[in-house]
């Protein structure tokens, strides 16, 4: 569905995507987690053609720099921060309906599932909205038009603990719609995901499938034996990892212990904080095979 082949993009010498290459399939429900600054929003700003980059994408065949109108009508995308639209809000919804040849009233029923009232706001500027509005009118116009594929960038971030509820029942009515959602909240998406993508510095430093935990008998109790390795000493992540029962043997730097299946994903949301810290991470079965095995370059 979506390739990317070596893959680089720098701003002013500073480089962002470092040849990055990935393969996204037709069923995959991607988690995309990484700390500030790892590359996350500028790989989807790519795949949405909106970057010039060096490397190869692709989208169903197509480049998205090229193909741009095209690719982007099978996409539905929410972005992290909210355009700076002056049109009123019953105007942008009504034009949004009209370019994918949808009926506004499928966007103004899932603004009322989000407990929003549309009617309230119809007349209002979008960018005099709140931050929580504005993602919510995003939201509803992005699964509304029945894209081939919604990529969603911190779509919780403004949206209080009700609403991102209500956001995850929507996804997950959709269970066979391709997703790719950067969070930083792993532990959120957990139940929607299939697939776990980290970035570091531009580059993938886990691509994990997220079943791959669950034993022959269905079993996702396991316990997973995990080795750490940091490239420094830091209290922060001791005091975590220690309530997750690791133990250290050398001063902080190298730590080992165990995590459940069911646990999983919770861990690696807490990982995924200290990933600039990691300089090496092993996660194994109980009979020693390797399911993450990834160390920095």
């Amino acid at each position: 569905m979506i390739t990317l082949e070596h893959v680089s993009k720098t701003f002013r010498r500073a480089l962002v995507l470092d040849d990055l290459s990935l393969t996204l399939k037709r069923g995959d429900r991607i988690a995309l987690i990484g700390s500030n600054g790892a590359g996350k929003t500028t790989m989807i700003r790519c795949i949405l053609g909106q970057y010039v980059h060096q490397g190869k994408i692709e989208v169903n065949g197509l480049s998205p720099r090229t193909n741009r109108e095209q690719v982007l009508k099978t996409i539905g995308f929410v972005p992290q921060i909210a355009p700076p639209l002056k049109m009123p809000v019953g105007e942008l919804m009504r034009f949004c309906a009209g370019t994918v040849g949808i009926d506004i009233s499928k966007i103004e029923a899932i603004t009322k599932r989000l407990e929003l009232d549309i009617s309230e706001l119809e007349n209002r500027p979008f960018v005099k909205l709140s931050g929580g509005q504005k993602q919510k009118i995003l939201i509803a116009i992005a699964i509304a038009r029945n894209p081939d594929l919604i990529i969603m960038d911190e779509p919780t971030a403004n949206l209080d603990p009700q609403a991102r509820k209500i956001l995850f029942d929507l996804l997950s009515e959709r269970g066979d719609l391709p997703v790719l959602i950067s969070s930083h909240r792993l532990e959120e998406v957990a139940g929607l995901v299939n697939r776990i993508i980290e970035l570091d510095r531009g580059k993938v430093v886990l691509d994990d499938a997220v079943e791959d935990a669950v034993d022959e008998s269905g079993d996702i109790s396991n316990r997973l034996a995990c080795h750490i390795t940091l490239s420094r000493a830091d209290k922060a992540f001791a005091n975590t990892i220690r309530e997750w029962k690791f133990k250290t043997l050398d001063d902080g730097i190298a730590w080992t212990g165990e995590v459940s299946g069911a646990d999983r994903l919770r861990f690696y949301g807490v990982l995924a904080r200290y990933c600039g810290l990691i300089d090496g991470l092993k996660l194994g079965d109980q009979n020693g095979k390797a399911i993450i095995e990834a160390r920095a370059k």
